[in-house]
């Protein structure tokens, strides 16, 4: 849960760490034995990112109908929960799950409970970052643990039940190679696509969805021939998943929204991130920089404003 909470902008802290239980100081061997659950602590600057903003990247991380636990971790000391400091987090919260159940996109009751906050212990160091410390075994356990097929099926639901195109629709408005690279998985050739070597500044969206995953400032000449990227643009809306399609172990990369097959992520790319998103060209279609504004985009404007 640390990871799509600490890249959002004004964010400055996410801590791991164990709240509810009975016992003070408790530690990861003993934290489960008298009530305690898994948590986080986020610090924010509310006048960069909302409560709300944050409960909603909050919901498309779990599943908040499971009173078992989440996902392959079993048990009381998985299961979810939103825990408010004072009434206005209490009532934020209180609609933003009202919100999502009217919303239906769950097919079961939201069983998530909103508490007042016990007091929160921070876990061991080796906890913290466990992402940042271990990304290979960080992305296969999150593969493997069902997660991201869960929520893109979900979350591609509310999707199909509002403006996702129908075969037909989709069929219409790609081109063959769009179509096949973004619904059948299939890969385009390198060197010979369209933005590969592009270098004008601007964003990378879904060529379905239209929402916004990569931008140039993070774009770079993998010299391998396809468009690649050291991070996304919006780490919420990438979903990762374990591809053996060529008896070999890769990540797939796709987008939340669209459910797009966009391409894979390596752990062979240029610091700070050390990765390569591997990308279609034909699963993207790219807005110029002069163009943001006119085209829905204007939010990603102060990004470029802020370097040469």
């Amino acid at each position: 849960m640390e990871k799509p909470f600490e890249q959002l902008d004004g964010v400055f802290s996410v801590t791991s760490g164990y709240l509810g239980g009975k016992t003070k100081n408790p530690t990861y061997e003993n934290y489960g034995a008298d009530g305690h659950i898994e948590a986080i602590e986020i610090v924010y600057t509310p006048t960069k990112v909302s409560y709300t903003k944050l409960l909603d990247v909050f919901w498309r991380q779990i599943d908040p109908t499971d009173s078992g636990g989440q996902f392959v971790d079993r048990g009381h000391a998985y299961t979810s929960g939103i825990f408010y400091l004072d009434e206005e987090q209490r009532q934020l919260a209180e609609k933003s799950k009202n919100e999502l159940a009217a919303r239906k996109v769950f097919a079961k009751p939201l069983i998530t409970p909103i508490l007042l906050a016990p007091i929160f212990y921070p876990a061991e160091d080796y906890h913290q970052d466990y992402y940042k410390k271990n990304p290979i075994r960080y992305r296969f356990y999150r593969n493997g643990s069902g997660r991201d097929h869960f929520l893109a099926k979900v979350w591609g639901k509310e999707k199909r039940m509002g403006e996702k195109l129908s075969e037909t629709e989709l069929r219409k408005r790609l081109t063959p190679l769009q179509y096949k690279v973004t619904q059948e998985e299939g890969t385009e050739p390198a060197f010979n696509n369209q933005f590969w070597d592009n270098k004008r500044p601007g964003l990378y969206v879904d060529i379905v969805s239209g929402e916004p995953l990569f931008s140039s400032l993070d774009k770079y000449d993998s010299g391998t021939g396809w468009p690649s990227f050291s991070k996304p643009l919006k780490p919420e809306n990438i979903v990762e998943r374990e591809d053996r399609k060529l008896f070999s172990r890769r990540v797939e990369v796709r987008s939340r929204e669209g459910n797009s097959h966009l391409g894979h992520v390596f752990n062979d790319g240029p610091p700070s991130t050390g990765l390569r998103y591997c990308l279609n060209s034909a699963a993207l279609r790219f807005i110029p920089l002069a163009d943001l504004e006119k085209e829905g985009y204007g939010e990603f404007l102060p990004l470029f404003q802020k370097k040469p």
